[in-house]
């Protein structure tokens, strides 16, 4: 049976690339008739983002996970180094995303590409980056790490898990945040709806 830190890591990412195949695919549609929606969506997930994986996520990889896997696997310190160097960029990725979906809104379509092919370029990153810790970094751990090293990093990664991934108790606080992600229509779906 797999520890609960690695369950809860891999659930996570899991919740993540939900979030990411979801903003790829609003990118690609653009706001359509429904600039507003787009807008208010494209903030709500870049907020997400900022607050869940960018806060908690990766600093329980950095400072719990990572120093583990080192310790009993050396040889994959290009792989962490690299991992961490990515965490230690992400937050200001995002924080500029979220600058260029202002400057869209608000200076209109003259900064949309720019939004959007630096939007593209995180998406890949984040997924990319999501691979190598999934390929490289959890396999080791689960193969390698020690029980002490279980109970330590099981009671910590339950201290915050995911508010949207849906796998464990819900968090109030997130719900209105949840709805406007989730319970929002994609342009096709809106154009529909307003239709009926």
């Amino acid at each position: 049976m797999p520890h609960t830190s690695l369950r809860i890591l891999r659930d996570e990412h899991a919740s993540l690339g939900t979030m990411l195949r979801a903003m790829r695919t609003r990118v690609q549609q653009g706001p359509g008739d429904h600039p507003q929606r787009y807008f208010d969506v494209l903030r709500a997930m870049l907020f997400y983002i900022d607050e869940f994986p960018e806060r908690l996520h990766h600093a329980k990889e950095s400072t719990l996970l990572f120093p583990r896997v080192l310790r009993v696997v050396p040889s994959l310190r290009p792989v962490i180094e690299r991992l961490d160097q990515d965490h230690s960029q992400g937050e200001r990725a995002v924080r500029e995303l979220q600058h260029l979906l202002l400057a869209w809104e608000l200076l209109g379509d003259g900064r949309r590409q720019a939004f959007e092919q630096a939007c593209l370029r995180f998406l890949d990153f984040y997924q990319e980056h999501m691979a190598l810790e999934e390929t490289h970094v959890l396999p080791e751990a689960e193969r390698c790490m020690s029980e002490a090293d279980w109970c330590v990093l099981d009671a910590a990664f339950k201290e915050n898990m995911d508010p949207l991934g849906g796998k464990f108790p819900p968090n109030p606080a997130y719900d209105r945040l949840f709805t406007r992600i989730v319970l929002t229509p994609l342009r096709g779906e809106a154009d529909a709806d307003d239709d009926a």
